[in-house]
């Protein structure tokens, strides 16, 4: 029925905004997110702020919208990777597939690679392109933008690890990389900042606001403002050290398998907490009738309708 939508300053890992949208006030769940993205943006215009660049998901609607404003806009590493992470892995229980199981995790890291590496579009997309052949043991390519492999080239025995030209398994790996809308979010990948905070406040939000909990619009808002105060504050926490001088890390283990190295950080405070109750004491109470008409602006904002943002 509502949909949040977070946008946050990546220079700083700071949640700056906060939208709630009810799908029957847009047409549509699918609609939410760009509408949340529109609001968004009319606050930080109507405050003086101009929007260099804007990282999201691969959302088409946002994708256009965006190229509309003539905002810079990137796509998001993981997000990209993840995707086609989950089609190699249904490919990979094909039979006569069982190859691409053992490029999964090279094909995702080679996405972060391209990101990072590349300068410009096209680059991303020829280093991108070039694992086709890289996976079958050629590592000279046509394309001049990257015209060969930059890892020394070693002599292999073992045949099994590469994919056969011809073969079941290339031609499908192949048809997943070198999908136009797939070459087209590679162009855009971003080559600094990714979305992996974002996803993190998200995770503090449903602390704040439980999935099997309804609220009224009003106070999921009203929680939703909590969890980005209690994000803020400790989003730049430090990470601990040890006696000997090490830096203190914590293995993780995922459920697909592998194993993780994570900073053991600093314990989360909440002087935001002591903040909000001197507000309250020193401010609301003795003059209640600004911020009165402020919840009734939230809460009738919660229900107003959508205004499109040509």
């Amino acid at each position: 029925k509502y949909g949040s939508y977070s946008l946050m300053n990546l220079e700083n890992n700071s949640v700056i905004d906060i939208q709630l949208v009810q799908s029957s006030e847009v047409g549509g769940s699918p609609k939410m997110e760009i509408e949340g993205l529109r609001r968004s943006l009319r606050l930080l215009w109507s405050k003086g702020v101009t929007v260099d660049l804007i990282i999201t998901d691969r959302h088409p609607q946002i994708q256009k919208f965006l190229q509309k404003k003539k905002i810079t806009h990137y796509c998001d590493v993981w997000r990209l990777q993840n995707s086609i992470s989950k089609r190699l892995a249904k490919v990979a229980k094909d039979k006569d597939c069982e190859v691409v199981k053992k490029w999964q995790r090279g094909i995702s890291n080679h996405a972060f690679w391209c990101a990072t590496s590349s300068s410009s579009g096209p680059e991303r997309v020829a280093k991108w392109t070039s694992v086709v052949n890289h996976m079958q043991d050629i590592h000279v390519h046509d394309n001049p933008l990257f015209p060969q492999c930059q890892h020394p080239v070693r002599l292999s025995s073992d045949r099994n690890k590469w994919f056969q030209p011809g073969s079941k398994a290339l031609f499908k790996v192949e048809k997943i990389l070198t999908n136009k809308k797939v070459l087209t979010d590679v162009a855009q990948l971003s080559s600094q900042y990714q979305t992996s905070f974002l996803d993190a406040f998200h995770n503090v939000a449903l602390r704040f606001t439980p999935r099997n909990v309804v609220f009224p619009p009003g106070e999921r808002l009203c929680r939703l403002y909590l969890a980005a105060m209690h994000f803020n504050e400790n989003s730049s926490r430090i990470q601990v050290g040890t006696t000997a001088g090490n830096w203190r890390n914590a293995t993780h283990f995922p459920k697909k398998g592998g194993h993780t190295l994570e900073p053991v950080k600093t314990p989360p405070t909440q002087r935001y907490v002591h903040n909000l109750i001197s507000d309250v004491f020193e401010e609301i109470v003795p003059h209640p009738q600004p911020y009165l008409k402020r919840i009734q602006e939230i809460q009738l904002s919660c229900h107003r309708p959508s205004t499109v943002l040509h």
